[in-house]
């Protein structure tokens, strides 16, 4: 089974993790429409064995705005709605795709995690973003 993990956004975490081998593939951080046709073709090449995990804003319950100016609370919160737009996309375009999926709230993920103890961690040795070991973190290890 091949398990992509999704944390969308303007800059889209994008990583797949191989069950078979037990190892990542990819790790990166690219536009949501790229992310959308890698995993259309991901699983065109493997239909019946992909998984997609795409973190869910929607779910999430806290926006740590309590110590911001009103400006600073306004662009984080326009940025939550994005995401949580983005949320709503990513779940369309799976339905309508015919891939399995999960939606995953923030809290249910290891999410923030440094570059340094991301590669102890994974092995994962090439650079990343926060993004992309977000989204690498969704689908480790299953």
């Amino acid at each position: 089974m091949i398990y992509v993990g999704i944390d969308s956004g303007k800059n889209t975490g994008y990583a797949v993790w191989d069950t078979q081998s037990k190892s990542l593939l990819e790790v990166k951080t690219i536009l949501i429409h790229q992310a959308m046709k890698s995993v259309e073709e991901l699983y065109a090449q493997n239909p019946g064995k992909v998984v997609v995990r795409v973190e869910d804003a929607r779910q999430r319950t806290w926006f740590g705005t309590e110590r911001m100016s009103r400006d600073e609370e306004r662009k984080k919160l326009q940025g939550v709605g994005s995401v949580k737009r983005d949320a709503t996309i990513w779940e369309d375009f799976l339905v309508d795709l015919g891939v399995k999926f999960e939606m995953v709230a923030p809290k249910r993920s290891v999410t923030k995690m440094y570059s340094d103890t991301f590669k102890v961690y994974t092995k994962w040795a090439k650079r990343t973003s926060e993004h992309s070991r977000d989204a690498a973190m969704l689908v480790y290890g299953f």
